[in-house]
């Protein structure tokens, strides 16, 4: 990691001091409430939100119903208000889409399997959605961006026709070329994107191959999150401006396909990272999608602590409280229990939104909490919440985001996700130098992971968004061991049954990266100024 050390004027408890002067009757108390924040107040809202009594908390099953009560309850019993008027809860419309499993894509001699060589399914509320012969067209990475005089659909006409997409963007496997930001995946590299783009060009198909490396996941990680029940937000037109099948293939299915066409998958892909290119395929894919659907509701919730002198200006937290659910076809365990990703970052701003009530005296600006619904299925319950604000965009003065937070123990340093966006990293760098830590590049940019939790809905509404957490480098020898004993243990659990809570969990990277968070809150909170980003980000306020 690169790390970074930026100039200061004055140390964190002299920041804090600036920000919230004591009066002559009001003593500030914010160390011993910092202090207050430990693995052991965190531990109980972690192991609750996990536990199988809540079935993965999948939304619109009684694993959310569970979840809102929790959650809701924990608010108030803390004495935060309701978020939105009178109710703690934003109800946030849904159309839930699944796919019957038992589907066959054909691509000349070749039948695919669903979920060993292919996953494919429907965003149109259409009970049948069949493609008939498809004709397939290799546009290497799907991008167009005018910014990077970069457009692989250019001259091209794809309408009727299924488009191939190489994951992640061209600056991923060639960084020397200058493309794109290097290994730093852009968005241009997401899923979501790709398949926005492919719509936007009229295509009736749009087919990703997978690969682990410039993914930044295994395959086992597409099969399972592009199967079962998948949400989308109720849309006008019934999901007609989007392409007609959206799907992966395997690296393995995706090398064939290439070899029938008398081409050599890794030659292809190593023209399209030279510049934009694509290539009709020659062959023809036919695929069926029958669907069952039905519109649902779900809820982000939302809850305030009111800023004492200026109450209608916000700093946002959020977090994710969704998960999987549960795979009743498994044997054995059935649960995604979701305890990394991210019971964790939603035990973590109960019990900091529970220390900031605690605070005397209490921020200038109000303090919200935004617990949001369907992270797992596309940011959905960011994405409403950022089309329909509770709170106007124009007084969110910032979000900072909590999503599966550090169970590997204290680090010394602070993985910045997305470096550079904002100056959101001033008031950071202030309270990682309380902890005696530094900031650092997020270990892995071309993952892309500031566009795949929920600040990015923020983000592209112009509002400053912060995501950091602990970094890698272990805070002492002891920690340094379960570190390294912890990884072998959670490797591979990433949307897997196997991500639960673990009594021999070491909770205090999460208690240390709380207090940190919680400090760069309070103090955006008490700042006269606006935290704005820096000129080099791509996004600005409008």
């Amino acid at each position: 990691m690169k790390k970074i050390f930026l100039p200061l004027v004055m140390s964190g408890c002299a920041m804090i001091a600036a920000c919230s002067p004591e009066t002559p009757t009001e003593k500030n108390n914010f160390d011993d409430v910092y202090a207050s924040i430990t693995p052991e107040k965190i531990a109980p809202a972690l192991k609750t939100l996990a536990s199988d009594e809540f079935e993965g908390r999948l939304p619109t099953t009684e694993g959310e119903r569970k979840t809102l009560d929790y959650l809701t309850k924990e608010f108030k019993r803390m004495g935060l208000k309701p978020g939105n008027g009178d109710s703690y809860l934003q109800e946030v419309a849904l159309m839930e889409i699944t796919a019957d499993p038992n589907m066959v894509m054909t691509i000349g001699d070749n039948e695919f399997v669903y979920k060993t060589d292919m996953v494919a399914s429907s965003k149109r509320e259409q009970s049948v959605v069949s493609l008939e012969n498809s004709e397939l067209v290799f546009v290497g990475y799907g991008v167009n961006a005018p910014e990077y005089d970069w457009n692989d659909y250019e001259g091209l006409d794809v309408t009727g026709k299924t488009v191939v997409i190489l994951v992640n963007d061209p600056g991923f496997e060639n960084p020397e070329s200058g493309k794109f930001q290097s290994t730093t995946m852009t968005y241009y590299g997401r899923w979501s994107y790709k398949y926005e783009e492919a719509s936007r060009q009229g295509a009736a198909g749009a087919i990703i191959v997978h690969e682990t490396a410039p993914a930044s996941y295994g395959w086992s990680v597409v099969a399972n999150s592009w199967s079962g029940p998948q949400y989308g937000l109720v849309s006008p037109d019934k999901g007609a401006s989007r392409v007609a099948v959206e799907g992966w293939l395997t690296l393995e299915a995706a090398t064939k396909v290439f070899a029938d066409a008398g081409l050599d998958f890794s030659a292809e892909k190593a023209k399209a990272m030279q510049g934009p290119y694509s290539k009709a395929l020659g062959q023809s894919m036919t695929v069926t999608v029958n669907n069952t659907f039905k519109a649902s509701k779900s809820y982000n919730v939302l809850a305030t602590l009111p800023g004492t002198e200026k109450p209608d200006e916000h700093v946002i937290y959020t977090s994710h409280w969704d998960h999987l659910g549960k795979d009743e076809s498994l044997e054995g365990d059935q649960i995604y229990n979701g305890a990394h990703d991210n019971a964790t970052g939603t035990a973590a701003a109960l019990v900091m939104a529970e220390a900031f009530t605690q605070l005397t005296p209490a921020p200038k600006r109000s303090i919200s909490f935004l617990i949001v619904t369907a992270e797992e299925q596309g940011l959905l319950g960011s994405k409403y919440y950022a089309d329909n604000p509770v709170i106007p965009l124009n007084k969110t003065v910032a979000n900072i985001n909590m999503d599966a937070m550090n169970v590997l123990g204290k680090t010394k340093d602070v993985a910045v996700i997305g470096m550079g966006k904002s100056d959101l990293e001033q008031e950071l760098t202030v309270a990682a130098q309380r902890q005696g830590r530094v900031l650092a590049q997020e270990d892995r940019p071309e993952a892309g992971y500031y566009y795949r939790s929920d600040h990015f809905s923020f983000a592209k509404a112009g509002v400053p968004a912060l995501y950091a957490k602990g970094g890698k480098e272990p805070f002492d020898e002891a920690t340094a061991k379960y570190r390294k004993h912890m990884k072998v243990v959670v490797t591979g659990c990433y949307h897997q049954v196997c991500d639960k809570f673990r009594d021999g969990w070491d909770l205090s990277g999460i208690s240390q990266d709380t207090q940190l968070l919680m400090e760069v809150g309070y103090m955006v909170a008490n700042k006269e100024a606006w935290p704005t980003w820096s000129e080099s980000s791509e996004f600005q306020r409008p």
